[in-house]
C-alpha cells in the first residue's frame, strides 16, 4: 500500500509520500486521518510501506533507546534493522516470522522501508537487505508508477522536489491505495568524510 519516493539531484534529496491510510479494504478519508508517512530519526528520515503497526512499534522502540540511532549508510541502517528484528521477537510477542518465499532461508518483516539522509537514498527490503540508490527509488503499491514518472522526468530541468512531487502524484492518480495530499521533506546532500593517514 502507499507510495514513498526519494529523488536525489543537484545536492538535494527529497522524500515524498502520500497520506492515505487503508485498513484492509477500508480507505480512511483524508479529512478524518491524514499525515506524512515518514518519521525523523536523528538526521535521517524513514518511510515505511506495509503494516501500519510498524509506525507504533518504531515509535516505541525509539522511545526506549537512550541514544538516537545513526542511519547514515548501509552498515548502520542494517545494524538498526537487525536490532529491530531482535526487539520485535523479544518484546512484541504478537509478531510472527513470515517469509515471502517458502524457499527463502530468511525471515521477513513483510514491509519495506526507505531511508534518506545527507549520505543518500537507502532502500530496506522485507528481508532486511539494504541497498543505496544513486538517483531515486520508491516503495509501496504505487512504486512502479512513481518510478516510471521519475525515470521520465529525471533528465528534465525540474528539480528534485518537483520530480518527487510529480512521481507521488502520479502514483496517487493511478493506484487505489494511494491518496492526497503529498507530504515531502528535503535533505541537503553531504559527501562522506574520508580519513587520511599521516606519513
Amino acid at each position: 500500500m502507499s507510495i514513498a519516493v526519494a529523488v536525489r539531484k543537484d545536492a538535494r534529496i527529497v522524500l515524498a509520500t502520500d497520506s492515505q491510510t487503508n485498513l484492509g479494504s477500508e480507505r480512511v478519508p483524508a479529512a478524518n486521518l491524514s499525515g506524512a508517512k515518514f518519521m525523523q530519526i536523528g538526521e535521517a528520515y524513514m518511510a515505511a510501506t506495509g503494516w501500519t503497526l510498524y509506525s507504533n512499534i518504531l515509535a516505541d522502540v525509539l522511545g526506549r533507546r537512550r541514544a538516537t540511532p545513526r542511519l547514515d549508510g548501509e552498515v548502520n541502517i542494517f545494524k538498526f534493522f537487525t536490532r529491530l528484528w531482535e526487539e520485535l521477537h523479544e518484546r512484541y510477542n504478537f509478531v510472527k516470522d513470515q517469509a515471502d518465499d517458502a524457499d527463502s532461508p530468511f525471515g521477513s518483516l513483510d514491509s519495506t522501508f526507505l531511508v534518506v539522509c545527507a549520505r543518500g537514498i537507502f532502500g530496506v527490503a522485507s528481508d532486511l537487505s539494504v541497498l543505496r540508490y544513486e538517483r531515486y527509488f520508491a516503495i509501496g503499491s504505487g512504486a512502479p508508477i512513481a518510478l516510471g514518472a521519475v525515470h521520465a522526468l529525471y533528465e528534465s530541468e525540474r528539480d528534485a522536489e518537483a520530480i518527487a512531487h510529480s512521481a507521488a502524484a502520479a502514483a496517487i492518480d493511478h493506484d487505489v491505495y494511494c491518496g492526497h495530499p503529498v507530504h515531502a521533506v528535503t535533505v541537503r546532500e553531504r559527501a562522506a568524510r574520508t580519513r587520511q593517514r599521516r606519513g
